[in-house]
């Protein structure tokens, strides 16, 4: 369910894109997103940081291109968020010693050595500055219509696809939880 809810602006935005453009559906994508933080908040919710960091982005690049009437704002906000990922993720690694997608994922009871953790650290931080570096290059070499589908498809695609790649190095690496002795 939290996937549908974190996906839903962009696919909000990519139906509203089919049938408005691309200025109706920056418009969408703010106000989905805006109304997800508020739906969180009034249900007591606690509104994740990432979620809070979209909306920032969302806001000012999707205003900016509401504003200035140039969709070139909104082309360059996943390149954004996807650069501000690899920069979390490298910073917090190399200036705190924070390995933060051990944080997110051990306590969904992935083990993992150390070495293995810091290796899928930096595979994520490669692929988020891999796919910023995509979008800037759809978004400037092809029509906003493929940019809108890739947004959508190939990004979404790719995620999954790398997700997956990752199943034989995971489980390569997976250590078992020590489970209590019995005592007969």
């Amino acid at each position: 369910m939290k996937f549908l809810f974190d996906f839903l602006p962009v696919l909000l935005f990519f139906i509203a894109f089919k049938f408005f453009g691309i200025f109706t559906a920056t418009a969408v994508a703010i106000a989905t997103t805006a109304l997800e933080v508020g739906y969180l908040k009034l249900r007591g919710r606690k509104v994740d940081t990432m979620l809070w960091i979209s909306l920032a982005i969302i806001v000012l690049f999707g205003g900016a291109t509401l504003l200035l009437h140039d969709e070139t704002f909104i082309k360059w906000k996943p390149t954004v968020l996807y650069w501000l990922f690899a920069a979390v993720l490298a910073g917090a690694a190399l200036a705190f010693r924070k390995n933060l997608i051990r944080s997110l994922l051990e306590p969904q009871n992935l083990l993992l050595p150390d070495p293995a953790w810091a290796k899928l650290n930096w595979a994520w931080t490669g692929f988020f500055v891999f796919m910023g570096v995509l979008n800037l290059y759809v978004a400037y070499n092809y029509p906003t219509d493929t940019w809108v589908n890739f947004k959508l498809f190939g990004g979404t695609g790719l995620l999954m696809l790398f997700v997956i790649l990752q199943a034989p190095f995971l489980a390569r690496h997976m250590q078992q939880k020590d489970s209590p002795q019995e005592h007969p």
